[in-house]
């Protein structure tokens, strides 16, 4: 038992000291240790990584959510009118 006991915080130390002693690669500051691959630009805007989203592809999600809040206000208006509650908006 006092064996078992000892190899495991001889195992549990070795490996924090292995975690300790690795640095990273070239950071910056600590978590900060990105670094581009060999041929990939420092600045993606402007280069042939650049993906080039749609503006309107990306103004999708906010403008559901806001369709979304004004059927919700429709609800709960309808709600507190006349005491029943409609899921369809249609139907008020």
């Amino acid at each position: 038992m006092k064996n078992s006991l000892k190899m495991t915080g001889l195992l549990a130390a070795t490996i924090s000291f292995s975690v300790q002693a690795y640095d990273g690669t070239n950071c910056k500051e600590p978590g900060n240790c990105w670094e581009p691959k060999p041929g990939y630009p420092a600045q993606v805007a402007g280069s042939k990584y650049d993906p080039k989203h749609d503006p309107n592809e990306l103004n999708k999600q906010s403008q559901s959510i806001k369709e979304m809040e004004a059927r919700n206000q429709k609800r709960w208006e309808h709600l507190n009118k006349t005491g029943e509650f409609v899921y369809d908006v249609d139907e008020i």
